[in-house]
């Protein structure tokens, strides 16, 4: 016999139908091997290439200034994410890597440089998925095993970090954007003004959809600072056109999506000199981008 469920009954119960299980993050944490951070929507996971020495001119690049591995995951519902992410790489590793991550569900959306004239060359492989994040985190920890990779949990430092030795109030306050110190290096997100969508998810800022710009000391007041502006077609030469206007030079020109809207494009620089003034720079290029604004 069927039974009439009344319609209040129905929509009482709808919630609890459609209710999504959280993720254990714990569980990504074993998979991967070291834990990470939530960020508003975010799960954000990081892997310095400490294991490396790079060079740019006379500057020993930081991992955080740019060597930093990293993945992020968002919650898509039915406890199932999405995965986004950035992997750096000497080339030699690059083949093995997209191997372990083909065989483990993980696509590849872009494979370039992002620095110019660095030493040892270095790729930045970018990588996505859709699934179960325990599967998508054991496939990327596989990967990152076909590589010189730190893994597992880092290390207690054995020395404080060094002072950063730049004014980050003035920098921020030329930039219109405040940022955090993170491994002696000064590192601001700027989001865009309007949603980035893929696969009809909403990308939070911290998926890699918003503009970094990263401030590492080189004394006396002035500083190495590298990024890349996340920018919509009509940007791209306003863009140019501010940073070589203050001599920050432009190293990449490319794509790190496949299928996301609106159309994005991904421009990193270099720029070294008195912090201050880069700082007015790189705020020219952002004064012609739709960001959103304090």
């Amino acid at each position: 016999m069927t039974v009439a469920i009344p319609l209040f009954m129905v929509a009482l119960l709808a919630p609890q139908i459609n209710a999504q299980t959280p993720i254990e993050w714990e569980k990504v944490d074993r998979a991967l091997g070291r834990s990470g951070t939530l960020q508003g929507q975010t799960y954000r996971v990081g892997f310095p290439r400490n294991d490396l020495h790079v060079t740019v001119g006379a500057v020993t690049v930081r991992p955080a200034l740019a060597l930093g591995s990293w993945v992020a995951f968002t919650e898509t519902g039915d406890s199932t994410a999405m995965l986004m992410g950035d992997l750096v790489l000497l080339p030699a590793e690059v083949g093995p890597v997209i191997d372990a991550l083909q065989s483990g569900g993980v696509t590849q959306t872009a494979l370039h440089n992002h620095l110019a004239g660095e030493a040892p060359h270095i790729v930045y492989l970018h990588i996505g998925g859709r699934g179960r994040p325990e599967a998508l985190a054991t496939a990327v920890h596989t990967a990152l095993t076909r590589t010189r990779t730190p893994l597992g949990a880092p290390a207690p430092a054995a020395t404080p970090a060094p002072a950063l030795e730049l004014d980050t109030l003035q920098i921020a306050q030329t930039l219109g954007a405040h940022g955090k110190v993170n491994g002696g290096v000064y590192q601001v997100s700027v989001p865009r003004s309007e949603a980035v969508m893929v696969d009809s998810v909403t990308l939070p800022p911290a998926m890699g959809v918003a503009t970094a710009i990263n401030f590492q000391a080189t004394g006396a007041g002035r500083a190495a600072a590298t990024g890349d502006f996340v920018l919509i077609a009509s940007e791209v030469n306003p863009v140019i056109r501010a940073l070589r206007a203050s001599g920050i030079a432009v190293t990449a020109l490319h794509s790190h999506l496949l299928d996301e809207t609106p159309r994005l494009l991904f421009m990193h620089f270099w720029g070294a000199g008195d912090a201050v003034q880069l700082a007015k720079g790189l705020r020219a290029a952002l004064d012609v981008m739709n960001i959103k604004r304090p």
